[in-house]
């Protein structure tokens, strides 16, 4: 009897095992499509676009003596001679082949004008005798500067870390120190500060803003309380481009609340609220304020209203009984609408476009300009990879210093 019911409790625990994991591969199964839409839809791009930050094999392909022949010289003094002789070699092959276009549009990235100067000369290159040297200073006298050279020699890696050098406002000389470029060409920096600045200023106003008419609709009656939530809903049914739009009649100089404030003040009180700073804050600040009202919201129906009563009860003023009992009970989800306003605020480029002007212009909107406009498609990946580990960067400290089993969105 005692084997039999040994081997029957063996035979149990086997069945449970085989049940546990035929309900784990029915879950795996069920959760695979998802699996794949976000492979091909978020991870499969985002690697793509970080490939593409420090790949980049033209000059190699296009070029592949010149390539060769520059890879041992150390950027000083003049570059060899065999480099003139393979570059007059590699143009001739591209102006044939009409892949010199690739090359010359990738080196105009590096230094501006290259392209103009790498057609002129690839167009005479086959009629090049030595000395090459003298034969490419004919053509252009800007071949006479080593750093041209320089610039061929670090494009020709196919795998560096050129386009973030540039991303930071800095530029490599042709022995390959890593200088500040001149302040005046000093972009990408700038923009980023402004990018932080813009999103946490945002996101502060959101927390200003959405905080209190959280608490509001928390404690307002089930009725009030839906048609407060359909309020702020409704945005979220209006598209993005209506919303942004509208801003811009309520806030140009002719607009609705300049027109109340000449009514008010006169024309002299009229203000210029768009196309800069301030109408990106007012857009986007509007556009955000749902994604912190929503989960500070749910995080304060969970608060039990008898902890406040009993914190009166034992002699806490009200403003106590808010700030030491009920504001840090809520804080998870003011930490989570916070974390979610921050890291949209980053990445936002159609409101600041529309409505930010010069000084309202955010990284965002130069990386759509190297993807549209320039088609400097590395350099625009490595500004998004900078603004992606900014994400991940403030997503661990967030971890660290608060903890993610305190981010509540509901």
């Amino acid at each position: 009897m005692a084997g039999a019911a040994a081997i029957t409790a063996s035979d149990l625990r086997a069945r449970f095992v085989r049940s546990g994991m035929r309900a784990r591969r029915i879950s795996f199964l069920l959760v695979l499509p998802l699996l794949l839409f976000l492979a091909v839809t978020f991870i499969l791009p985002i690697g793509d676009m970080l490939m593409r930050s420090v790949e980049d094999p033209t000059i190699a392909q296009v070029l592949p003596r010149t390539a060769d022949a520059l890879r041992s010289w150390d950027g000083k003094g003049r570059p060899p001679y065999s480099a003139y002789a393979a570059l007059a070699s590699d143009l001739e092959v591209a102006q044939r082949d009409g892949t010199i276009g690739r090359a010359a549009t990738r080196m105009n990235f590096e230094v501006p004008g290259m392209r103009s100067m790498l057609m002129s000369t690839a167009r005479v290159a086959g009629k090049f005798e030595p000395p090459y040297a003298q034969a490419f200073n004919a053509v252009d006298a800007r071949w006479a500067d080593p750093e041209i050279f320089g610039a061929l020699r670090h494009a020709s890696f196919t795998n560096s870390i050129g386009y973030y050098i540039s991303a930071l406002d800095r530029s490599r000389k042709a022995d390959g120190q890593i200088i500040m470029q001149p302040e005046e060409d000093q972009v990408y920096m700038m923009l980023f500060a402004r990018t932080l600045f813009v999103a946490a200023m945002v996101t502060a106003l959101c927390f200003v803003l959405g905080y209190p008419l959280a608490y509001f609709i928390a404690h307002a009656s089930d009725k009030w309380r839906n048609y407060l939530l359909i309020l702020v809903l409704l945005p979220f049914w209006t598209s993005l481009l209506v919303r942004t739009t509208a801003w811009i009649v309520l806030l140009q100089t002719n607009g609705v609340i300049n027109d109340v404030l000449a009514i008010f003040f006169g024309d002299g009180a009229r203000t210029q609220m768009i196309y800069n700073m301030t109408g990106t804050l007012v857009a986007m600040t509007h556009i955000l304020l749902p994604f912190m009202i929503l989960p500070t919201y749910s995080v304060m129906l969970s608060v039990p209203p008898a902890l406040r009563r009993a914190a009166l009860s034992l002699g806490a003023r009200p403003w106590q009984a808010f700030w030491r009992v009920y504001f840090p009970m809520t804080l998870p989800g003011a930490g989570a609408g916070a974390l979610l306003v921050f890291i949209l605020a980053l990445g936002y480029y159609i409101t600041p476009a529309l409505v930010g002007g010069r000084t309202g212009q955010l990284i965002s909107n130069m990386i759509e300009f190297h993807m549209k406009t320039s088609l400097n498609w590395g350099l625009a990946a490595a500004l998004g990879g900078i603004l992606l580990s900014g994400v991940m960067a403030l997503y661990i400290v967030y971890a660290r210093v608060i903890g993610l089993n305190r981010l509540r969105l509901g």
